[in-house]
């Protein structure tokens, strides 16, 4: 067998380049976050060129050397960028905005009063769909996605909280706005609810 003189780690331009990740993202931008849910979303990708602290250093081997038939199980890639993916194609919005809302009164003292919340989705081939919905409706589409789909709880957000004091104050309606702004552009945008007759059903009916 032929012997193989691995390069130092140190100072090598080897070394810099096991610091990018093969798995379908960069290293350095592995600590983005998605969101919009209240600006978390909105966070620039990290782009420093220092590999993360779980990187060993230590390792003789270079990457060159490395088989993928002796890592245990296998690492398949996949490029999830492919038009023609199966689940990409089950993505049609492009983003959801919630406007403004309108407070309907129950009665003349007020008891039965309700919000109702004005929203916009931007759909991939450039129309719009306005709907408008209660903050009932939202609890309810979550707690059928959920019954849908047990396993992605992680995936979708909590609705904002519930007041019966501050429900009509303005700060309270801004942060709740937010907050389903955030929730539905994460079940939108998402290619695994984006499909979902549930979804098809808040959206439609």
């Amino acid at each position: 067998m032929e012997a193989v003189n691995n390069p130092p780690i140190n100072g090598s331009t080897d070394g810099a380049a096991a610091g990018t990740s093969k798995y379908g993202f960069n290293s350095a931008t592995s600590g983005q976050s998605t969101r919009s849910e209240a600006g978390s979303d909105a966070d620039t990708p990290i782009t420093s060129p220092v590999s993360p602290p779980y990187w060993v250093q230590g390792h003789q081997r270079s990457v060159s050397n490395a088989s993928v038939d002796s890592l245990p199980g296998g690492i398949t890639l996949q490029d999830n960028t492919d038009e023609d993916d199966a689940k990409n194609k089950a993505c049609w919005a492009k983003s959801v905005y919630i406007e403004d809302h309108v407070i309907v009164n129950g009665n003349r003292t007020g008891i039965g009063a309700f919000v109702v919340w004005n929203i916009n989705v931007e759909t991939l081939q450039g129309g719009t769909i306005t709907i408008r919905k209660r903050y009932s409706e939202f609890d309810d589409l979550r707690y059928k996605l959920l019954q849908t789909f047990p396993n992605s709880e992680a995936a979708m957000p909590s609705l904002p909280r519930k007041s019966v004091i501050s429900k009509f104050r303005p700060k309270f309606l801004e942060n709740r706005r937010i907050g389903l702004q955030y929730f539905l552009n994460c079940i939108l945008l998402n290619p695994e609810f984006s499909g979902s007759p549930v979804l098809r059903e808040f959206l439609f009916s």
